[in-house]
């Protein structure tokens, strides 16, 4: 579908010195197309051009750079087709997903930060005494948003489209240049994010895409003394090693990291919701999202009929070819995740867990599907419990009231998105507030895209989305004088 890509450093599409490498269709292990594997030093030439296109870029009105975001909105939305049709082949998503929440996604965030926003305010005057600082004097005051520099952004598998144009989008809107190293399964999507971006009048070197499997490439990325800033969403395995690197240099950080989000289903709650809610973990990218309610934690009065409805919820979702209108669940993005999902499951088993639904291979010769799988009679110190997945596997732990379900809750690693049930707005409430999460959905998986998105503990440092994002992505200066 896609050929041989090159890589694209410092406006030109360059031949990489590491050779290409196939990107498999997960759905049919088909090939869509080669990707370039670039070697340390056109990674270190991307990050070169970044550095070299940020003076001007930063001194770019904010006008003139948010118009060039809205154009490339505008050329995603007229290619919306043939790049959906990518990222399907690339993800294994379904035809809704990719075309909706992977490219409409990425759209939407081009747009989102298109419009501009004030940079600096105003601080109330201060008065000062008189002192060895100088005589008594009226300070005013203005806080302005920099933009921070040259920064790399390492994204995610799961949505080449809308992670990307997450960090890229507001990274530019601020000033930054951008250095993005894709996820090695699917960055085909990102180079055609790429070609927008320079089709919408994106000056050379402001926009920078390297690729590669080699963990050389990501070091390089990471590590240039040309980068000022890392953007990452992935592992927290690989997030510390990253913030470890960035710490010798006191790189600003950005770590989207993993999940294992708690949905309390509560006595009084509408089971049919939270059901509903529950099972995005097995169609939505196949539970490959850090946001997903994987760790269900049910109040004892409730928990025998939840199971038995998660189980007949799971079990009525069609796994097959992504591209079939009918499916709901389609492949994991490889093998060898498909092999750890399982192994997990297996876990899950010789834990104690009781397999209510799935469990099994689903019956295709090709494709790197897993059955959306229950697992029942969980605790909450076991490792599917407490472990990311990240495939279509939901635990269901029972407790008695509500401070147990707060403190299970709790007990964790992450600290993503959480999630209350409650027919009780009122108690909904007053339990999110006591969770220890960076989000909480009452009665909802879903999402204000305006809202800050980031994560305690484990699951990451700082927040982005909406005007959390720009702050992100930015150094605060404050300039003070005499009133």
């Amino acid at each position: 579908m896609s050929g041989r890509q090159r890589l694209f450093v410092g406006g030109a599409w360059v031949e990489p010195d590491g050779g290409y490498y196939d990107v498999l269709d997960p759905a049919t292990e088909d090939t869509v197309g080669l990707a370039p594997e670039a070697s340390a030093e056109q990674v270190y030439a991307a990050c070169a051009a970044a550095r070299e296109a940020f003076g001007a870029w930063s001194r770019t009105p904010a006008e003139e750079r948010c118009a060039m975001l809205g154009r490339a909105a505008a050329i995603i939305r007229e290619r919306a087709g043939a790049y959906a049709a990518l990222a399907q082949a690339e993800t294994g998503a379904t035809t809704a997903t990719a075309r909706g929440m992977q490219v409409g996604v990425a759209a939407a965030r081009f747009r989102r930060y298109a419009r501009p926003e004030p940079a600096e305010w105003a601080i109330p005057p201060q008065i000062n005494e008189a002192g060895p600082m100088g005589p008594a004097a009226v300070l005013g005051a203005l806080a302005i948003r920099r933009p921070v520099g040259v920064v790399t952004c390492v994204t995610s598998y799961n949505n080449p489209w809308a992670n990307t144009a997450g960090k890229v989008a507001p990274a530019l809107a601020m000033g930054n240049t951008v250095v993005v190293k894709p996820a090695p399964q699917d960055p085909l999507s990102v180079y055609r994010m790429a070609e927008a971006l320079e089709a919408a009048g994106v000056p050379p070197g402001v926009v920078n895409v390297v690729s590669g499997r080699s963990t050389a490439v990501g070091e390089a990325a990471v590590g240039s003394p040309d980068t000022d800033m890392v953007s990452f969403t992935g592992s927290t395995a690989v997030g510390r090693r990253i913030a470890a690197v960035c710490g010798r240099d006191m790189k600003r950080q950005l770590m989207e990291l993993g999940g294992k989000g708690a949905a309390l289903v509560l006595d009084d709650a509408d089971l049919a919701s939270a059901v509903t809610g529950i099972g995005t973990t097995f169609s939505f990218y196949s539970g490959q999202i850090c946001t997903a309610p994987t760790r269900v934690l049910a109040q004892r009065v409730v928990y025998g009929r939840l199971v038995e409805q998660l189980a007949a919820y799971a079990r009525r979702l069609r796994v097959g070819d992504p591209r079939e209108p009918d499916t709901v669940v389609g492949p994991v993005i490889s093998a060898a995740h498909r092999e750890r999902v399982e192994a997990y499951i297996e876990l899950g088993r010789k834990e104690g867990a009781v397999v209510v639904a799935g469990g099994e291979r689903p019956p295709y010769e090709k494709g790197f599907y897993v059955a959306p799988t229950l697992l029942a009679d969980c605790t909450n110190d076991m490792r599917v419990a407490r472990e990311e997945i990240f495939g279509p596997v939901v635990v269901v732990i029972p407790f008695d009231d509500e401070e147990e379900g707060i403190a299970l809750a709790d007990d964790c690693d992450y600290g993503l998105i959480d999630y209350v049930w409650s027919g009780d707005a009122a108690r909904a409430f007053r339990v999110a507030r006591r969770l220890r999460a960076g989000g909480v959905g009452v009665n909802t998986v879903g999402r204000n895209m305006e809202a800050p998105f980031g994560g305690f503990r484990a699951s990451g440092v700082g927040r982005d989305c909406g005007s959390y994002a720009l702050h992100a992505y930015s150094e605060v200066q404050a300039v003070v004088w005499p009133g």
